[in-house]
């Protein structure tokens, strides 16, 4: 790990700005390294991975439900005739239209996929509220158990502690009503949540945000002399200890943002920026799969190109470079956190940023808004904050305290 401060002087924070976008030449990827990416062939998934000790073998690239809305039956058909078998929703997607979509694509398929689903259980939820929220999301699942069920977005370590959760987790398995419980977290909290779930072995699966641009091993390819930032420098010690108790994992937020307009310009050979970046998490062997917001038929077909593939292109690693460079002063990090603290009004910076990039590069005003609700006073302390004390705040260079109030104003309902 570098010091706090650089011997030339430089403050730990303006060093790692200064050093993330300068200068970075294409010609540092090594091709022998790689295998070279082949032409297309028939998308379709061609690896199924055994999640943990689920029992579970799900499709290496899966399809995520949180932007799924009603009549979009066929998108999910496509994806299942395509061979996806795993299929990740919420009880809080799309107002429940998520789940109520998939029951009606999925009715009569049951035995060929694998189901899951979500509820924020808070630290002082009741058992009685959950089985109830469980047993709505089976009615519009139309069916009678969920493979996995997550408590969702967990940031607070008291939320794991609840026993309420725990007895609701014993008596649904014992029902039969969930066969495999997990946490899901893309948040400041998210190593200490995961490491207390994982020393309390009270989870099958995590579902966590995982991608290229949180992976210091990523930006060591092109800044050799440097440990860079180490944003989340626990994860991978936590995914392999996950991977070693027999933990599945499944990662999220894979895309860095998303942005894959962006990125057509440059993309040949028929590779595509998301095909390049999901190949970057599976070649992590302690991930099982990854889930996708699938929106589209053409995308599911571009996304399932790169299923089957367990290393990284040569050709792909300069699409992640050219990305990181474009977004890495725009794109909050999932669960970096520099920031937390420096607001007195206890604003949640990044889950607010988050909830922006929703908006911004996801365009999906729906989910944004739902998400920032869940955030209660949100940013609306910004709006009259006159001197902000989170200016500087970002070791990535985000001037963050242009970017609060206009995401309150957006999402504000």
């Amino acid at each position: 790990m570098p010091s706090s401060s650089h011997p030339d002087g430089l403050d730990r924070r303006a060093f790692l700005r200064r050093s993330a976008l300068a200068s970075v030449g294409m010609g540092l990827f090594s091709s022998a390294a790689h295998p070279q990416a082949p032409a297309p062939v028939k998308t379709e998934v061609r690896r199924y991975m055994p999640l943990g000790t689920t029992g579970i073998k799900m499709s290496d690239i899966s399809f995520g439900a949180s932007r799924l809305g009603a009549g979009e039956e066929d998108l999910v058909r496509h994806a299942l005739e395509r061979g996806v078998n795993y299929f990740d929703t919420a009880e809080s997607y799309t107002g429940g239209e998520s789940e109520s979509t998939i029951g009606r694509a999925l009715h009569g398929k049951r035995d060929k996929v694998y189901l899951t689903s979500k509820v924020s259980a808070g630290a002082t939820e009741r058992r009685g509220a959950l089985m109830e929220t469980l047993e709505g999301s089976l009615r519009r699942l139309r069916t009678d158990y969920v493979d996995v069920y997550f408590n969702h977005a967990v940031n607070d370590v008291q939320r794991l502690k609840n026993p309420e959760w725990a007895a609701f987790v014993e008596q649904a398995k014992r029902q039969g009503k969930i066969r495999a419980t997990g946490i899901s977290g893309h948040a400041g909290n998210l190593i200490a949540c995961l490491d207390y779930a994982l020393q309390a072995g009270s989870v099958d699966v995590i579902l966590t945000a995982y991608n290229f641009g949180q992976d210091p091993k990523f930006y060591q390819r092109f800044t050799r002399s440097l440990d860079f930032v180490a944003r989340q420098p626990d994860l991978p010690r936590v995914l392999k200890q996950a991977k070693a108790q027999g933990i599945g994992v499944v990662a999220m937020k894979t895309l860095m943002g998303a942005r894959l307009n962006d990125m057509r310009p440059f993309e040949k050979g028929g590779a595509t920026f998301a095909q390049a970046a999901f190949r970057w998490v599976l070649s992590n062997p302690d991930v099982d799969g990854l889930i996708i917001s699938m929106t589209s038929p053409g995308h599911i077909d571009e996304y399932l190109g790169a299923s089957g593939w367990r290393a990284a292109s040569q050709d792909d690693l300069p699409l992640l470079q050219r990305y990181a460079q474009m977004h890495s002063t725009s794109y909050c990090r999932h669960g970096c956190n520099d920031c937390e603290g420096t607001c007195p009004a206890q604003v949640p910076i990044a889950d607010v940023l988050r909830t922006r990039m929703y908006a911004k590069d996801y365009g999906d005003m729906r989910l944004a808004r739902s998400e920032y609700a869940l955030l209660g006073a949100g940013a609306s302390a910004c709006l009259t904050c006159i001197q902000p004390p989170c200016a500087g705040a970002c070791t990535y260079g985000l001037p963050i305290e242009t970017m609060l109030a206009p995401t309150h104003r957006l999402l504000v309902t």
